[in-house]
C-alpha cells in the first residue's frame, strides 16, 4: 500500500500542474506567432521585390512606346507630305487628329466620372445592418 501511494506521488509529481501548461502554452503560441510573422515577412519581401522589377519594366516599356508613338506620328506626317501636302499642313493634320482624339477621350471621360459613385453604400449598409443588430 505505501508502495502505491509513493508510485501515485511521484507520478503527480512527473506531471506538470495547470500554471506549467499554460504557461507553455502562451510560450509556444507566441513563438508560433513570431514564426508565422517572419514568414510573411519573408514572403511578402520577396513578392515585392519581383513587384518592383515587373513595374521598372512596366515603365520602361511605356516610355519606349511613348517614344514609338511620337515616331509613327511623325512618319504619318512625312507619309503625308510624300502624297503631296506641304510640310507645315501635314504635321498640322497630324496635330488636328491628335486633338480630335484628344477632345472625344475628354468627353468620355467626363461621362464616366458623372456616372461613378464614390459612395460605399454597401459598405454602409452592411455597417448600419452590424449596429443595429449589436443594439438588440
Amino acid at each position: 500500500m505505501a508502495s502505491e501511494l509513493t508510485d501515485r506521488i511521484e507520478a503527480q509529481a512527473a506531471e506538470p500542474t495547470l500554471g506549467q501548461l499554460v504557461a507553455s502554452a502562451s510560450r509556444d503560441m507566441s513563438s508560433i506567432v513570431r514564426n508565422e510573422i517572419e514568414l510573411a515577412k519573408l514572403e511578402v519581401t520577396g513578392s515585392l521585390k519581383h513587384a518592383g522589377m515587373g513595374a521598372g519594366m512596366l515603365g520602361a516599356a511605356g516610355l519606349f512606346g511613348l517614344f514609338a508613338f511620337g515616331f509613327l506620328l511623325t512618319a504619318g506626317a512625312w507619309g503625308l507630305v510624300a502624297a503631296g501636302l506641304s510640310a507645315w499642313l501635314a504635321f498640322l493634320v497630324v496635330a488636328l487628329v491628335l486633338l480630335l482624339l484628344a477632345a472625344i477621350l475628354v468627353m468620355v471621360g467626363v461621362r464616366a466620372l458623372k456616372r461613378a459613385n464614390p459612395k460605399p453604400e454597401r459598405a454602409i449598409a452592411n455597417a448600419e445592418a452590424t449596429i443595429a443588430t449589436l443594439k438588440r
